[in-house]
């Protein structure tokens, strides 16, 4: 039988921790460590859900991996790729790729009879994955691109909207410069979306996938260029490895030069900064953990000076040093268990609060998102539990010592 465990256990159960100095010393260790791993917890969720949530809106945006022409990530000016059936093949067959949509895109102006804007056209057909679009749809109805009875039909963002003063169903004209005259046509606003990413809600709507083919002069086979989704994101560098094998310098029909490049590259101010919170988040956790501990030593060297009569009977019946301490430990961890219950029951009750009520809101021009995002993750909050567990007990090894510099003859007239 494990004798300290026992004694431990009966101190613990029997409300050894009510004497009357280390109650209110206990109840604060508890309160630290409760509090501790809730913030922990929380901190965590918040900033997976924020980091995961930002990713999600601009893959929306540009995909996991983008196919276009060189000479298009060069400059600014519309230069079309025409991949082969062959090679579109091999691209869908590439281990990891879940779908793949090409695209076209051309510049342009929307005027109304107060106002006027300059904004991109992205030009998607039905193949194109909409499930982003269809999310953050605010209001109308999703265009059927590549099947639409309209010829110009027109998915605009909330921003573009209240600044042109658009409404759904509105006629609106855009104008579009070429090298020798200007286009106008008519476009019908068939919804309105709204991602609270200012850089693409302020110059990005959606037309029909010939539009800016037949705008920017070219042939029915060419296109802006392809974006990939991949199955893992986290396999994204792999993957696109495999892509820069196959696609890389190779020129389709027209001459034209393919490349291919990652979300992280093509927005690599917007990753690098989703990547500084990890460092955050660390400070947070060692920070927490700190508190934590120093509350736990704290609490133990209070209930150690309380128990010093009990520790000289145990010494003067023959339990060694070690037991002694082993005992105390184990009744600290008893105290830990309690706060860890506690902290998870406040941080993962918060989080869940705020997934399902989002009572917690935010600037979206200052952090992309209107309501605090939060995702919980099982597996990191029980590794949270035994981080904290293990840390707090071993920084109470160094202070469980003096249970050894203790004299039974002595101890057992301490008052």
């Amino acid at each position: 039988m494990n004798l300290p465990l026992f004694i431990a256990r009966k101190i613990y159960s029997q409300g050894g921790d009510r004497q009357e100095v280390s109650r209110p010393a206990i109840t604060i260790a508890t309160i630290g460590v409760a509090i501790g791993l809730a913030v922990m917890i929380i901190t965590v969720s918040v900033i997976a859900g924020f980091k995961h949530t930002i990713s999600d809106k601009v893959v929306g945006f540009g995909s996991h991996i983008q196919i276009t022409n060189f000479m298009a990530q060069q400059t600014a000016i519309p230069a079309p790729i025409c991949i082969s059936d062959t090679l579109m093949r091999e691209i869908r067959q590439t281990k990891g790729i879940r779908h793949v949509a090409c695209y076209s895109i051309t510049q342009g102006i929307l005027k109304t009879d107060n106002d006027f804007l300059g904004v991109a056209f992205k030009g998607i057909d039905s193949d194109y994955d909409i499930s982003f679009l269809q999310d953050n749809l605010v209001e109308g109805k999703m265009p059927k691109f590549g099947a639409q009875p309209s010829k110009y039909p027109l998915l605009v963002s909330r921003s573009i909207a209240d600044k042109l003063h658009l409404k759904v169903g509105t006629k609106v004209f855009a104008y579009f410069i070429g090298n020798e005259d200007v286009r106008v046509r008519k476009f019908t606003i068939e919804g309105i979306y709204q991602t609270n990413m200012s850089q693409f809600d302020q110059n990005l709507c959606f037309t029909d996938f010939s539009v800016p083919v037949k705008l920017n002069g070219w042939e029915q086979d060419q296109y802006s260029g392809a974006e990939l989704l991949v199955d893992n994101f986290d396999d994204i560098e792999q993957v696109a490895t495999n892509i820069v094998k196959l696609v890389n310098s190779k020129t389709d029909r027209y001459g034209d030069i393919l490349t291919s490049q990652t979300i992280h590259e093509a927005y690599p101010q917007i990753f690098s900064w989703l990547s500084l919170l990890d460092i955050n988040v660390w400070i947070i956790l060692v920070l927490m953990v700190c508190v934590a501990g120093f509350t736990m030593i704290s609490g133990l060297l209070i209930i150690i000076l309380e128990r010093t009569q009990m520790i000289g009977i145990l010494k003067a019946l023959g339990m060694r040093n070690n037991a002694v301490r082993h005992t105390f430990l184990w009744f600290a961890v008893f105290i830990i268990g309690r706060g860890l219950l506690w902290g998870n029951i406040i941080g993962v009750g918060l989080v869940v609060l705020q997934q399902q009520t989002g009572l917690i809101h935010l600037d979206p021009a200052s952090y992309y998102v209107d309501t605090a995002p939060m995702e919980l993750n099982i597996p990191i909050v029980l590794a949270l539990n035994v981080a904290t567990l293990i840390i707090s007990v071993f920084v109470l090894i160094a202070p469980s010592y003096l249970i050894s510099h203790i004299h039974p003859a002595r101890s057992m007239r301490y008052e």
